[in-house]
């Protein structure tokens, strides 16, 4: 029971319900149009991936908005509102994550024509392989889009009134609905509306919020004398919840786990018509990523100032710090009807998003992975429409595990944990097989192996035991202002300790691990084992290897020295890659351990289509000439 009084925050009006439902009213329209012009086109690859002529600016504004989820919106500022703004340090990570994945790993997908990225590890490694990581994108995607359905739907719930489970079922139908009616390009163009939606909902809070609490120089004011700006903390001890170096180093591998090797990322990258788009639609996207967090930041910094005196989750007016946020809003915004709909479809925008592309990435997947390789030989009518299928099967999905998201806590750390235990050991397994020609497919089973125990081991045993609250204290937060119940009083922080239960010693160092470290100690378990597992059972012959699934890096390093390069190629013959390879992936793909017949046959049937050749009036690899084949 609170001991103070809470202020009257006004819920839900008419004209919030009428901006909010026209939200979801645009984007099934875009759709059923995307549905009736692309209707004469019915094959699985232009439902999938758009035929691969999308251009780089709705991709860039549809990878932003798909990875600035609800989470974002929702969880950002309250970690600024009670953690300070050492989030904002995350723009170096983005940055990191950027140039890594349009350097090194989209370079490598792009060349070799793949649909599902998963493609890659069966033709670089076997199947076994492929099914292996197919099966632990699905867990983590399921997973993912479970808490971005859920915490938004609870927050604002519990805050403006808005019925929980109808908007969880709301969000999974019209998702699930555009997903299937058109395909990527219906995802990717609603994607390009919900960013503009997003961008305008954060604006929009910032430039009230500013104004009620005496303008930039206050709000700034206040967030200095409340700590929030001690950015920089340089403090080595990976068991802090947030310095430089957790952020900086563990951000980037969580990130890159996402980005760099992620099925929704990369499907849109390879939807571009060219690997120049491709590269493009990136670095434009990085821009997106750097406006969305400066705007989380900046609202989390306008939220401490005018909660200084008074913080409505020390006083029990909300209960969750995920619900600082719109609570927030329906207090700012109390005298303008509509305005607090404008946020919730801000957010919601994000949720939109991100269910659309985990649906889509998800059919994708099963698709490629499962479908077509137990049914080669399926029409295209008929693969289009198991395609759509899929789309159905995995909205019910993802909409039936919000149910379960409840239970993991503040949803920046859920869900940001969950990648990196799952997305983790999948970078290491895919930069096992793009920097390192000796890795073989048993190092490549082991060390998955081992990146997703050291990787669960860590992450749940943080779940079961969190991490002491020397590592994570909130900073403090005030009730001075507000209005008492009765006679009590006043609380003076938000620190309400309890006694400690007992504890093993792993869980004051091993457990207590900053969740941002998740993937970066399964990324490094698993190429570390990989390696080791790769050169005692035989490393890979280099000249096994087609020259475009490899990655060469060392490039970089002996730029001086050629012999010194095709030393550290371990044979791959990156010199001819263009000449040589379409000639002879056949008889390597016949040389391949654990391949079978039948993926063989495939491959030398369809070897022409499946990889694209350089187009040297793009300066670029294109897949212009393959689709006129289609």
């Amino acid at each position: 029971m609170s001991n103070f009084v809470a202020p009257e925050v006004k819920k839900f009006v008419a004209w919030d319900y009428v901006v909010f439902a026209a939200l979801f009213l645009v984007c099934a329209s875009i759709g059923i149009f995307f549905a009736v012009k692309e209707r004469k086109k019915k094959t699985s690859k232009e439902f999938l991936v758009g035929g691969k002529q999308m251009t780089c600016g709705p991709i860039a504004f549809s990878l932003t908005t798909s990875f600035m989820s609800a989470v974002t919106v929702l969880g950002t500022p309250s970690e600024v509102y009670r953690y300070g703004a050492s989030f904002i340090l995350f723009f170096l990570s983005y940055a990191l994550v950027i140039i890594f994945t349009a350097e090194l790993f989209l370079p490598v997908f792009y060349r070799s024509g793949i649909t599902s990225t998963y493609e890659y590890l069966e033709l670089r490694f076997n199947k076994i392989v492929r099914l292996a990581a197919t099966l632990i994108y699905i867990l983590q995607t399921i997973l993912y889009t479970g808490i971005v359905v859920y915490a938004p739907s609870l927050a604002l719930n519990q805050v403006t009134g808005f019925d929980l489970w109808g908007s969880v079922v709301a969000t999974g139908v019209v998702c699930t609905f555009y997903c299937t009616l058109g395909g990527l390009k219906a995802v990717v163009w609603t994607d390009a509306f919900q960013m503009i939606v997003m961008v305008v909902g954060f604006v929009t809070v910032l430039i009230r919020g500013t104004a009620l609490n005496g303008g930039t120089t206050k709000v700034w004011e206040d967030a200095y004398e409340g700590s929030r700006l001690n950015i920089f903390d340089f403090d080595v001890d990976p068991l802090r919840r947030h310095t430089l170096w957790t952020i900086v180093i563990g951000g980037t591998f969580t990130w890159l786990g996402l980005y760099g090797v992620n099925q929704s990322t990369i499907q849109r990258c390879i939807s571009c018509k060219s690997e120049k788009h491709a590269k493009l639609a990136l670095y434009l996207n990085l821009l997106g990523l750097w406006t969305v967090l400066v705007c989380a930041v900046f609202c989390g910094l306008v939220m401490y100032s005018h909660y200084k005196s008074c913080d409505p989750w020390t006083a029990d007016f909300i209960s969750a710090p995920d619900q600082l946020m719109p609570y927030f809003v329906m207090d700012i915004f109390s005298s303008m009807p509509g305005v607090p709909g404008l946020f919730v479809a801000c957010a919601f925008s994000g949720t939109l998003s991100t269910v659309a592309a985990s649906i889509n990435a998800l059919a994708t997947v099963t698709f490629e992975d499962l479908v077509k390789k137990s049914f080669p030989s399926l029409s295209d009518k008929m693969s289009t429409w198991i395609s759509k299928g899929l789309c159905i099967l995995y909205g019910i999905l993802c909409t039936s595990m919000a149910a379960a998201a409840s239970l993991l806590g503040g949803v920046v750390q859920a869900s940001l944990s969950i990648h990196g235990m799952c997305g983790g050991p999948m970078l290491g397994l895919f930069t096992l097989g793009i920097v390192f020609p000796c890795a073989n497919w048993k190092g490549a089973i082991g060390g998955l192996l081992a990146g997703i125990t050291l990787a669960f081991w860590a992450g749940t045993g943080s779940f079961i035991y969190p991490a002491p609250p020397t590592k994570s204290i909130p900073l403090q937060l005030l009730t001075l202002n507000c209005t008492l119940a009765n006679s009590t009083e006043a609380l003076t922080t938000a620190a309400a300790t309890t006694a400690a239960p007992d504890r093993p010693f792993l869980a004051d160092t091993w457990y207590s691990l900053s969740y941002l470290y998740f993937s970066a100690i399964g990324c490094l378990g698993c190429a570390i084992t990989g390696l080791a597992i790769s050169f005692i059972t035989g490393p890979s012959k280099g000249e096994d290897i087609p020259p475009v699934l490899i990655k060469p890096v060392c490039n970089l390093f002996c730029f001086w020295s050629e012999r010194l390069k095709a030393f550290l190629w371990c044979g791959v013959q990156h010199d001819s890659q263009e000449v040589d390879f379409e000639k002879n992936l056949p008889e390597v793909i016949t040389n391949k351990t654990g391949t079978d017949d039948t993926f063989k046959n495939i491959i030398n049937k369809e070897n022409k289509c499946q990889f694209p050749c350089y187009n040297p009036e793009e300066n670029s690899y294109t897949n212009m000439s393959r689709e006129s084949r289609l």
